[in-house]
């Protein structure tokens, strides 16, 4: 068995957020609420945008990170109607294909390219968020 160290990020989790993670590959919305979790964010998951919205006009997140490419409703979709709900809400936008997102129109904060790793999410997350 390979451990791999982690470290603990102590600000975030003096001060974790309350994150909607919008992924709909369920492996990947794993890995992303694994590593959130590391500095104590609580995560709410959706697995599609329909979902999400839901989730998203019955409560408060500090943070929004979807997937760009998901069925149903794509993620700059959805970032608009969040968007239309809560102008200021901050929103990640994590995808596979970032470079063809580079000349795009995303209503995000951020875009992380897949895959990252946990200092990458950290960094969207702290930015993101202020």
């Amino acid at each position: 068995m390979l451990l791999i160290p982690i470290t603990m990020n102590r600000s975030a989790g003096a001060r974790g957020k309350n994150i909607l993670l919008v992924e709909d590959d369920p492996s990947a919305r794993q890995s992303i609420k694994l590593l959130l979790c590391i500095d104590r964010h609580t995560v709410t998951e959706a697995d599609n945008g329909h979902e999400a919205l839901q989730l998203f006009t019955g409560s408060t997140y500090d943070l929004v990170i979807m997937d760009y490419f998901m069925p149903g409703v794509r993620g700059d979709e959805l970032a608009r109607l969040i968007r239309q709900l809560v102008p200021a809400q901050p929103i990640i936008m994590v995808t596979a294909y970032q470079e063809k997102l580079v000349d795009a129109d995303i209503p995000a904060d951020a875009v992380l390219g897949k895959p990252f790793s946990i200092d990458d999410l950290r960094r969207a997350v702290a930015a993101a968020t202020g």
